[in-house]
């Protein structure tokens, strides 16, 4: 274990102004807490917390970053306080060590929609403080670099997380060496073998070709200094992990693959930035298509670099990434290098983002987002999404994730533009919503007043904020939609009971339903979240009790055995004064179907299950649904005569749903509560005298449909 003095002298290395006895009491704070507290290897729980402020001093972190990590276990696993770590530490490394414990505290391997939920709160954590997450993910990496004391099925788990969610955020912060190493930990576990595979095929490669990275790193040195450019270059051999993707993404073996070395050049300005991409790209041919100036076009997350792939020695491809000091800072250490010290100050690197800015504009697109699993999916997409860099017509630059189309763009923008786009043109000329955006095209948005979002965009946009936007949109044109029909429901029923739905007896309902108000009861009746029936029954509960002399559908059917319940079957959906047959059901009693049903043909063989039932003469209540088929005409009024005569054949709808809509017609399904088969044809007779009513059916279920649970 790295004791005190050896910590400190870690953070001296780029901070000799540190307050050394302060870290000497956290970590000796610590060590107490933790006091008879073991790992899973059997070391002292504290080796741990240590670790975790060793790799942060590695990001040249601030002194409460470091203090945070020796505390970050303290409040959650020993008798330490909250309040106790703020009068010994101050309130700022209280708040980052309880931030820590929150964000252990979430389980996000569990259910997706869960995870949804807690992603959530996780980005609610990094909006306070960064440096919480800058904790965790440290904390993450060396439980991943001492998984193998884990049980093998706790290892799977961890590795999944990782990969799913921590090796990619880390990514998304610029931290790409971390991203890297936790794809690759999490590697080891998940696929032992394939990474072992690709570690013996390296080996193999380099016995055949000799030490490829020495040879070119030394006549790209050689080609700088010709150019008269000081600069440092290193190479590297890419990731197990890395090579892995490729192979995946690529459906290539491993003995195709040419790009398996990545160089870095460091130059003294961004001025010999450029400089020695002229001199590679003299020396060694460029391939097509693999240029990218984030120099000109950085990332969201502050990285800046030049990157370019060159056909080598053997015509083996190799990628090259040029940049300055400043911007190579940033590129190791992303968003923290905003906490960065250097010679005891804090860093002013001008390359470096800032965290709240950056923090914000990735959470804002989420913030209105209420479908958990479809924010699960959105922030995963952010975090994975290569750049595209796209022109507005004056030149502005907007960068999207690739594979972003123009309704991106459009949103990326303004929500308004967004809204009313009708088209794009792209490089001058028109395409269609769905094309995908390439880097460096020029986009101009056409819109137009009164177009609202469409239900088709939401398979065309790719972008959280679109997406977002989208949603909120067709979700407050879904609710007036369902306000409207909810009044045109609550109508009908209130006439079935000789009452009138006055806004004083809505405004009744709505208290008694805990609604927020009229408009959100209304909305919640056409939504079919209520029925009618229920808002009526809390006004004039002595209207819709029913008559004393109607027979309960509790015992409506004659035939079953003592104690023996029944329903009705959903496919036929059988009432009375129809002909029935009850098919018995383990544990479910017997289910009741139309003798005409189609189902039945289903138990030919199951003659045993056959139970002779009828229904009850006498009065039912109108309490059987039943769904009727309808296409009416797309006209101002029709369907509020619909709703009006099924109200004066004394039926109450109950749900209302629309399967298709053309520019003159539409069909719907409407569930209706009815007493009887007479009443059925009633109203069926009335509807179809209705002109603007171009059929009616009642709806049943064919066998392919549906088949009922045996």
């Amino acid at each position: 274990m790295i004791s005190p003095d050896d910590l400190i002298a870690l953070v001296r290395n780029y901070n000799p102004k540190t307050n050394a006895d302060r870290i000497a009491e956290a970590y000796d704070f610590g060590e107490q807490m933790h006091d008879g507290q073991f790992r899973h290897s059997g070391e002292p729980y504290f080796t741990h917390p240590v670790a975790v402020a060793a790799i942060l001093t590695e990001q040249r972190l601030d002194d409460a970053t470091i203090i945070t990590a020796l505390l970050h276990d303290t409040i959650e696993d020993t008798k330490a306080s909250y309040e106790e770590v703020e009068r010994r530490f101050g309130g700022e490394v209280a708040m980052l060590v309880d931030g820590v414990t929150k964000l252990t505290n979430l389980q996000l391997s569990s259910r997706e929609t869960k995870q949804a939920e807690n992603f959530r709160k996780l980005f609610m954590a990094m909006s306070k403080d960064l440096r919480v997450i800058l904790v965790k993910l440290a904390d993450r990496l060396h439980n991943m670099r001492t998984i193998k004391a884990m049980r093998p099925e706790k290892q799977a788990q961890k590795a999944r997380e990782t990969m799913d969610i921590y090796a990619p955020l880390a990514g998304r912060m610029g931290m790409q060496w971390m991203r890297e190493e936790l794809e690759d930990l999490a590697f080891r576990v998940l696929n032992a073998e394939g990474r072992q595979s690709i570690i013996r095929r390296f080996v193999t490669l380099q016995r055949e070709t000799g030490d490829v990275i020495h040879r070119i790193t030394g006549d790209m040195r050689g080609e700088l200094e010709k150019a008269g450019i000081e600069a440092e270059v290193f190479g590297r051999a890419k990731k197990p992990y890395s090579i892995w993707r490729k192979m995946q993404a690529k459906d290539q073996g491993f003995s195709r693959l040419s790009d398996i070395y990545g160089f870095r050049v460091i130059t003294l300005s961004e001025e010999d930035a450029y400089r020695a991409l002229g001199a590679i790209h003299q020396r060694w041919r460029a391939v097509p298509g693999r240029f990218k100036d984030y120099i000109s076009q950085p990332k969201s997350n502050g990285y800046r670099s030049i990157h370019t792939t060159v056909s080598g020695r053997d015509g083996k491809r190799v990628e090259v990434q040029i940049r300055t000091r400043q911007m190579h800072d940033v590129a190791e250490t992303g968003v923290a290098a905003h906490w960065s010290y250097r010679d005891g100050v804090r860093s002013e690197n001008p390359f470096a983002v800032d965290p709240a800015k950056w923090i914000a504009s990735l959470t804002e697109q989420f913030d209105a987002e209420d479908d958990h699993d479809e924010f699960l999916e959105a922030v995963k997409l952010e975090m994975y999404s290569d750049q595209v860099f796209c022109f507005t017509p004056k030149g502005d630059v907007i960068k999207l994730p690739k594979g972003a189309t123009p309704i991106d763009f459009a949103y990326a923008i303004h929500t308004r533009i967004g809204s009313s786009c009708v088209g794009a043109k792209v490089d001058g000329i028109r395409v269609p919503l769905w094309t995908r955006l390439r880097n460096g095209q020029s986009v101009d948005v056409i819109t137009a007043e009164g177009q609202t979002p469409q239900v088709s965009w939401l398979e065309i946009a790719t972008t959280g904020k679109a997406r977002t936007a989208i949603r909120r949109s067709l979700r407050e044109a879904d609710r007036a939609r369902f306000v409207k029909l909810g009044h045109e429901l609550a109508r009908s029923a209130f006439e079935h009971v000789g009452k009138k739905a006055t806004d004083k007896a809505l405004e009744t309902a709505a208290r008694a339903l805990r609604a927020s108000g009229v408009d959100e009861l209304l909305a919640r009746l056409g939504a079919a979240e209520i029925t009618a029936h229920d808002v009526v029954q809390s006004v004039y509960p002595e209207l819709t009790s029913g008559d004393g002399d109607e027979i309960s559908p509790r015992r409506a059917v004659i035939g079953l055995e003592p104690g023996q319940s029944f329903e009705r079957a959903p496919c036929c959906q059988p009432l009375p004064g129809e002909r029935i047959i009850g098919i018995t059901y383990r544990g479910r009693g017997v289910v009741v179907h139309a003798a005409d049903c189609d189902r039945l043909g289903e138990f030919e063989d199951q003659v045993e299950r056959w139970v002779d039932v009828q229904w009850h003469s006498g009065t039912h209540p109108a309490a059987y649904g039943t769904t009727l088929e309808l296409t009416i005409g797309n006209d101002a009024g029709v369907l509020g005569r619909i709703c009006t005569l099924i109200g004066e054949k004394k039926a109450n709808i109950s749900d209302l749903e629309f399967v298709d809509r053309k520019p003159d017609f539409y069909r719907l399904m409407i569930n209706v509560e009815l007493r009887d088969v007479e009443q059925l044809h009633s109203l069926m007779l009335t509807l179809e005298a209705e002109s603007d009513v171009a059929a009616v059916a009642r709806f049943r279920e064919r066998p392919e449909e549906r088949h009922f649970p045996g």
